[in-house]
Formats: C-alpha cells, sequence, structure tokens
C-alpha cells in the first residue's frame, strides 16, 4: 500500500486511523509478530512478506497435471499401439508416429486445463466447478482432435483415444481430489486460506463471520472487520472477530492485519462510489475484494450477472424441477440401484442370515416414512434393534445425547443389538432401501425420509423438503451426520432440494462411499 494512500485514508478517519495504529503497536510489543484479540491471534503486523499460497498451490497443481497426463497418454499408448506405432498415411506437417503425437497430446491437454482456469483459487477446494472445468477442458480438446482427424482423413486409433480421454479425466479428478484432501486439512489448521477483512454492518459482519467459520474448507479465515461504529480493538458482538476500525480505515486495515481480501458484506453504510474506491487502492494480483450478497445457500447454476446500465444484476432463477430433470435423476436411480442390487446381492444374503440367528424378530424392519409430496411409505432396513424398539423409545427421550432436538439419537442406545451396532456403523442395515429405490418410493440421493412425528414438528418452510423424493444417502449426511443441529440439518436438505444437479449427487454418493468406509458416528 503506498504512503500517499495511507496518508489519505489518515486524513479520512484520523481517530480510527490512529487507535488501529495503537492496536497494532500493542500487538508488537505484546506478541511480536501478532496480536490475540479476544483471546483468538488474529493481527498480524509484517504482512509484507506473506506467504502466497495461490501461486504454491497453482505450481503444485501443475506438476501433478502434467506428470497424470504424461502417464495415461502414454500409458494408453503403449497399451494400445506399442511405443513405436506410426500413424498410417500422409498427414502434412503433423507428427507421423504415435509417441510424437503423444507428446503433442499431453502438451496441448495440459495447456487446456491452464486455458479454462482450472487452477485458479476461485475454483479450487470446494464445490464442483473445478471438476466441471476439468471435464469441459479435456472433452473438448478431444472432441477437436475427432473433428481434425475426420476433416484431414488422418487415421488415428480410435482405441487408442478412447482408452486416454476416459481415463485421463478420472486420473485427473482423483488428482484433484487428492490434492483437495490436503487442502482441507491444511485450511482446517488455518493455513492456505485467504485472509479475509468484513467491512459493512454489525449484523451481516456476524452472519458472514458464522457462516465462513463454518465452512473452513472454502478457504476464508476472517482477521478482522471494519464497522460504521469503528470500536477499535473491540470484537463484533457474538463472536472473536476483532474490529479494526470504521469502514473510512479499511486500507490501514489491511496493512495492520496482513489481510488479503476485502469482503464487503453490506453497502447502505458505504455506498457505491466508496466500493468502487476500495477496489482501486487494492494491489492488482494479490488482494481481493468481495461482494457478499445477504442471501445463503445458493448454488452457482441459479445465479446469473446481467449488466443494465452498467449495474450488475445478480439475477436468482426460481428452482424448477422439470420433467427432464426428473426423467434423469429416475434413470440414474434405477441404473444405479439396480447393479447395486446385483452387486451387493451376496453381502445382503449374508447379512439377512445374520440377523436372522443373532436375535428373534423379522430380518427386514419396515418403517413408516414421509416421502414426496407428503405421502407415507415403507423404508426397509436390516433389523438392527430388539423387537419392540418402538415402544422403548418414549422412557429414552431424556437420555439422547446425540441428534438435536427434533431428530432423536443416541450414541449407545440400549435398544440396539450387539449385530446391529456393527451394521449400523457401517451403514450395512440401510442396503434394502436399495429395493425402495428400485421401487420409486425413494431416491439414491435425497433429504433424509422423516417419521411422522418429526414432520408434525415442521415450520411450513421445511416442507420444501418434499418436493423431491427422499434419499438414502444426501447432503445433511456427508456434512455431519449426527452432529448437526436441527438448523443445520434442514439448510443442507433445502439447499439438495433447491440446487439439485447430476454432479452434486454424483459427488455426495462419492463423499457417501467413502464415509462407509471411514466411519464416524452412526445414525438413525
Amino acid at each position: 500500500m503506498t504512503t500517499d494512500i495511507a496518508r489519505t485514508s489518515t486524513q479520512r478517519d484520523e481517530d480510527g486511523a490512529s487507535g488501529l495504529e495503537d492496536a497494532a503497536r500493542r500487538s508488537a510489543d505484546d506478541a511480536g509478530s501478532s496480536s490475540e484479540v479476544a483471546g483468538k491471534p488474529t493481527i498480524v503486523t509484517s504482512p509484507t512478506h506473506a506467504f502466497d499460497w495461490r501461486r504454491r498451490y497453482a505450481n503444485a497443481l501443475r506438476i501433478t497435471d502434467f506428470v497424470t497426463i504424461l502417464v495415461v497418454v502414454f500409458g494408453a499408448q503403449i497399451w494400445w499401439l506399442g511405443l513405436h506405432a506410426s500413424i498410417p498415411g500422409q498427414i502434412g506437417i503433423l507428427p507421423s508416429s504415435y509417441t510424437l503425437f503423444s507428446v503433442l497430446l499431453t502438451l496441448v491437454w495440459y495447456v487446456s486445463l491452464s486455458f479454462h482456469d482450472t487452477r485458479t483459487d476461485r475454483v479450487i477446494g470446494v464445490g464442483a466447478t473445478e471438476y466441471k472445468r476439468v471435464f469441459d477442458a479435456s472433452f473438448k480438446l478431444f472432441g477437436a482432435v475427432a473433428i481434425i482427424a475426420f476433416l484431414a482423413q488422418i487415421s488415428i486409433a480410435r482405441g487408442y483415444l478412447l482408452l486416454a480421454f476416459p481415463i485421463g479425466v478420472l486420473a485427473l479428478f482423483a488428482e484433484r481430489w487428492v490434492w483437495r484432501r490436503w487442502l482441507g486439512r491444511r485450511r482446517r489448521a488455518g493455513a492456505y486460506s485467504a485472509r479475509v477483512v468484513l467491512v459493512g454492518s454489525e449484523r451481516s459482519v456476524l452472519h458472514l463471520a458464522r457462516e465462513l467459520e463454518r465452512a473452513p474448507a472454502a478457504g476464508y479465515t476472517v482477521v478482522g472487520a471494519c464497522l460504521p461504529t469503528g470500536r477499535v480493538s473491540d470484537t463484533v458482538r457474538g463472536s472473536n472477530v476483532p474490529v479494526l476500525g470504521n469502514v473510512n480505515a479499511i486500507e490501514r486495515a489491511l496493512a495492520v492485519s496482513g489481510a488479503d481480501t476485502v469482503v464487503i458484506t453490506s453497502t447502505d453504510e458505504i455506498g457505491a462510489d466508496r466500493v468502487k474506491k476500495i477496489s482501486w487502492t487494492l494491489e492488482a494480483g494479490r488482494q481481493h475484494l468481495v461482494l457478499a450478497p445477504s442471501i445463503t445457500d445458493i448454488a452457482g447454476p441459479r445465479i446469473h450477472m446481467r449488466p443494465a446500465s452498467g449495474v450488475p444484476l445478480m439475477h436468482v432463477e426460481t428452482p424448477r424441477f422439470s420433467s427432464g430433470q426428473r426423467f434423469v435423476k429416475r434413470t440414474m436411480d434405477l441404473l444405479g440401484a439396480t447393479s447395486l442390487v446385483i452387486l451387493l446381492s451376496p453381502v445382503m444374503l449374508l447379512l439377512a442370515l445374520i440377523v436372522k440367528f443373532t436375535s428373534s424378530g423379522p430380518i427386514i424392519y419396515r418403517q413408516p416414512r414421509v416421502g414426496r409430496h407428503g405421502r407415507t411409505f415403507d423404508m426397509l432396513k436390516f433389523r438392527s434393534m430388539v423387537v419392540d424398539a418402538d415402544k422403548q423409545l418414549e422412557s429414552l427421550l431424556d437420555l439422547q445425547d446425540m441428534g438435536n432436538t427434533v431428530q432423536f439419537k443416541m450414541r449407545n442406545d440400549p435398544r440396539v443389538t450387539p449385530v446391529g451396532r456393527i451394521m449400523r456403523k457401517y451403514s450395512l442395515d440401510e442396503l434394502p432401501q436399495l429395493l425402495n429405490v428400485v421401487g420409486g418410493s425413494m431416491s439414491l440421493v435425497g433429504p433424509r425420509p422423516p417419521i411422522q412425528r418429526e414432520v408434525d414438528q415442521y415450520d411450513d418452510h421445511v416442507h420444501r423438503r418434499f418436493l423431491v423424493k427422499p434419499g438414502i444417502t444426501g447432503l445433511w449426511q456427508v456434512s455431519g451426520r449426527s452432529s448437526l443441529s436441527w438448523d443445520d440439518s434442514v439448510r443442507l436438505d433445502l439447499s439438495y432440494v433447491e440446487n439439485w444437479s447430476v454432479m452434486g449427487d454424483i459427488i455426495i454418493l462419492f463423499k457417501t462411499f467413502r464415509a462407509a468406509l471411514l466411519p464416524g458416528d452412526t445414525v438413525a
């Protein structure tokens, strides 16, 4: 930040800036390079040589992307054609051997990933955008190769391309997934994240601070806030976020805190002109400006930016559930559930025999659940409790130590049989629900199917979860399971209903498979 900008900031808000300097001075005296506000170290006083995690992470991706593509392309060539195969026919300036062609394909594929911004910090770590861009870059490349080969009448082996494309995409997905796991661990430890100063009203700052704290994998670490009141060295009420000054001391707040991102949480106290001036003072390429709308849990495909007379208007499309979407989802359910029933039938038969011979009662437990449009259906599970478990529920309500105010959960439920405890740990008791999916009462992915007692306690807006079929797994199951509060469970279910996508279902199924192999808390 230049001296002139700092001097201008001081003149605009002498009290706020001087107070911030005092806070920084006390910080340096007390802790050297960091200050502890409300018990939480947040202010860094020497940001000049800030660690550029964005560039380092992107460089790591470049290396592993190149190695992945190189191995896949040459692996496909060697497997299908051998190392020294030649491309038949006259092809002019293009390479005449498959080895040279593989080198060219590797380089172009690598560059294509760069052109599609697959390594930018705006898409890495969370969401499906990163995977979508990787797929788009790969699909367009191989589509172009096919078109060029057809027009130029080049006889490139189809099997070679048909091996390289899908295996390459899956390998890139796997590579990015491994990096995401690593990045998530680093971000939960407070590293490899944007250092954020929130600017706006105290209420909007508190709301966004809580949302970002709830999702550390998103990569935003709040280090301070600028409020209209500007209570320097105080904290935002209800949080540990230190107040670094008022809304006119943002440049100085960035310099003192070492933040690299300004997030505007509300503009009523700032004004459009001030927001533009803030963007002008940020260092290009190192500091970033983000405008946070007051709405949450809205997915990208429903948001469209449309300029009107220089004003960026954000359109939020109404959730739609077209017949085409329902057909695609039902097709996925039928193919997936039928395949899993066939594949897992030996396991299901073995579990049925174990349940039969280890405790008295039926093998399959049928429980009425509320499904799409509020219709009741019998959800199937392998019986994991004693026969009269439902009658014992009332006596255990006061003993629950998990779940929330609506959903009953108990860590050591005495009604669960020894075999049932093992099945529930690995979600094996839920395998018969695949038959519910085949029958059409459930989906592979969807909101949790509630019992009528829970539905009776719903607020009106919660009934939107009945717009789709309930699922064997869902967004809330892979986002915390029994540790979630009721409000968080509802928020995740409604977010899934309103933002459904095929890629979203695939990601949830993948996370479910991982959670089944590495189980945590069990759920009912």
